[in-house]
């Protein structure tokens, strides 16, 4: 039966006059009072530490062999307590990515939670996405212009650090000849040596060929090749274009097949990994643009009136003033002088 309050009874820890208090759940609370009055000694050495202690116990012996023993608080009874987190104001970090969540670690509990039960939808209608078939796939491929130039590649290494020596013997035993490294062919005996700090892909080229009527059972057995060699992923660049697209037999919307969504993990629900923050803030909430109102809020004004506010403490007779007065007097008169023409 869940308890609508909190309820201390006799609570003797540190200043703590064998105080009683009671507190409602579900509710925003808060603990005021004097220096040394004993907030933190009810809230963290009494509330949070009876919550842990239970939590713990209701753990196994094998798991409470790691964790501790903890002792019990210096208080009578706490009726209606639930296993407790604690936030300490001298824990919290000044890196602009560090939340509530990442501190307390729910985060992490959170991004598993959504990667291993969420449900993935089209971000063009909104529809569920289901499974792509190696066909679907093949098809969408043959969808290119009639003679374009395709090149199918298998991605072995996306995104991950690493020397990754260990792929041209690899790949050379299985009978293929070239690599694709950071969007660079190479032949496989001519394997470049990767900086093991940084992140690379590197993608196996399965076949080189024509898209055309003649070519498509060609296509469909590369297509299903580098769909083995790559665990389900595969790429396919356009020579002509000069576009790669990524097929897999993960998620694709029925509506939408060229939408691809990748298999869901945590780091994709994770605003501190490429592979989940926003392409225009990277993760960070926000972002640092220039107003131009507020550099030149007169636009009627020259530079030498002070147009440019940010310039308006500047010594205008400068040497760096007076050279960017004269390129912008050398572009209208060369402006001009075409226009003559």
């Amino acid at each position: 039966m869940m308890h609508e309050e909190i309820v201390v009874k006799g609570a003797r820890e540190h200043n703590l006059k064998n105080i009683d208090v009671v507190i409602p759940r579900e509710k925003m609370v808060v603990i005021t009072g004097l220096s040394g009055s004993g907030k933190s000694s009810l809230a963290f050495d009494t509330i949070y530490a009876e919550g842990q202690r239970r939590y713990v116990e209701s753990l196994s012996a094998y798991a409470r062999q790691f964790l501790g023993l903890m002792e019990k608080p210096d208080v009578d009874q706490i009726d209606g307590l639930s296993p407790a987190i604690s936030i300490d104001q001298k824990s919290t970090s000044r890196n602009p990515r560090s939340t509530v969540a990442t501190v307390t670690e729910i985060y992490d509990y959170l991004r598993l939670l959504f990667a291993r039960i969420g449900v993935p939808h089209c971000p063009a209608c909104g529809e569920t996405v289901v499974r792509q078939t190696t066909g679907n796939i093949v098809d969408m491929v043959a969808l290119a212009p009639e003679g374009s130039k395709l090149m199918i590649l298998a991605p072995v290494v996306v995104d991950k650090k690493g020397a990754f020596e260990h792929i041209p013997e690899q790949y050379q035993r299985a009978g293929y000849a070239r690599v694709r490294v950071d969007g660079v062919i190479y032949a496989l005996d001519e394997f470049p040596e990767l900086d093991k700090n940084y992140r690379h892909n590197i993608e196996i080229v399965v076949d080189r060929l024509v898209n055309d009527s003649d070519s498509r059972n060609r296509l469909a057995q590369s297509v299903e090749q580098a769909l083995e060699i790559a665990e389900g992923k595969m790429v396919v660049y356009n020579a002509d274009s000069k576009e790669s697209a990524m097929h897999s037999l993960m998620y694709a919307c029925p509506n939408h097949p060229e939408v691809a969504i990748p298999e869901l993990e945590p780091r994709t629900f994770s605003f501190n990994s490429p592979h989940g923050a926003c392409p225009v803030c990277t993760g960070l909430g926000n972002r640092l643009v220039v107003d131009p109102e507020l550099v030149i809020p007169n636009g009627r004004l020259t530079i030498a009136e002070g147009a440019i506010r940010p310039y308006n403490r500047i010594n205008m007779d400068n040497w760096y003033v007076k050279s960017c007065r004269l390129s912008v007097k050398n572009m209208v008169l060369a402006c001009t002088s075409r226009l003559a023409k």
